[in-house]
């Protein structure tokens, strides 16, 4: 039987079953996010591949995202300032995709449940 085509339901049926993802849109396309910060949403930057989608997440693991997997994953000029990556949806397998949006979720969600434990800033003096 062959493997379902990942397309951006398949993203969103994965991303909505992580804690506080939300359906939202981002330039009048689909976009998730998690505590309204972006996680997911489909590459529109002309300079991204078609069937592309953008996740966010750190600079340091996209760099070992594309040494491991450059078939997979990549960047462009236009994203190389975000903490994003890009993937190429006909390439990715529904485990990967699943590990992939488990790191956004965790890099997206960090900032945020962080400012809520303390507000205030400590002085080091």
């Amino acid at each position: 039987m062959p493997a379902k085509k990942m397309d951006f339901e398949v993203v969103r049926q994965i991303a909505k079953a992580l804690p506080d993802v939300e359906e939202s849109s981002l330039h009048g396309v689909p976009s998730l996010k998690v505590y309204g910060r972006l996680l997911t949403c489909p590459a529109l930057h002309r300079s991204a591949e078609a069937d592309s989608l953008v996740v966010r997440i750190g600079f340091d693991k996209r760099e070992e995202l594309i040494a491991a997997e450059p078939r997979i994953y990549y960047v462009t000029d236009h994203y190389v300032n975000h903490p994003a990556v890009l993937v190429r949806l006909g390439q990715i397998d529904r485990g990967s995709l699943l590990n992939l949006l488990g790191l956004a979720w965790r890099f997206a969600g960090t900032k945020k449940r962080a400012s809520k434990r303390g507000g205030r800033r400590r002085n080091a003096s």
